[in-house]
């Protein structure tokens, strides 16, 4: 390289992926038992995600593959200017294809059951509006370069 020293660029950290950390650190009481029951549910495909981040914002939990997204609230989402928020929010992400399921802080400590209730309610009710999948199944397609079917 005749003397010239090779600079590495160093890699900037991800703003979102920082912050997603941190509210993951910092998980409330009530985001940290409903985190409990969602990592591993009794569900065939797909799971949760804590703080996924979903353009500029941090869904406290969100199914990318069931588009649903569960928010636990405190009191403070109970005022004014924080509905309005909460409100651009939810409309922004349903622009994005998500259904958003909201909580309350008190709701998730003490009646976790109902909550959970609600969740799986919520996905049977996304699993029903999927298209059927063909029963039986076609047939698959031969690997390329062999022959077609019998007797073509």
């Amino acid at each position: 390289m005749g003397g010239a020293e090779v600079q590495q660029e160093q890699r900037k950290p991800d703003r979102p992926v920082g912050r997603a950390r941190t509210l993951r650190r910092d998980m409330t009481d009530a985001e940290k038992k409903l985190w409990w029951r969602l990592r591993c549910p009794p569900l065939e495909s797909g799971h949760f995600r804590r703080q996924a981040t979903i353009g500029r914002y941090f869904a406290d939990f969100a199914s990318h593959q069931h588009k649903l997204i569960i928010e636990v609230d405190g009191s403070g989402h109970g005022e004014a200017a924080k509905i309005a928020s909460d409100a651009e929010r939810t409309a922004y992400l349903e622009s994005h294809g998500y259904r958003v399921l909201r909580f309350w802080n008190n709701e998730v400590l003490s009646e976790i059951e109902g909550v959970m209730s609600a969740i799986f309610a919520a996905l049977g009710s996304l699993a029903d509006s999927a298209p059927p999948t063909p029963d039986p199944s076609p047939p698959r397609a031969r690997a390329r370069g062999g022959r077609g079917t019998a007797g073509a």
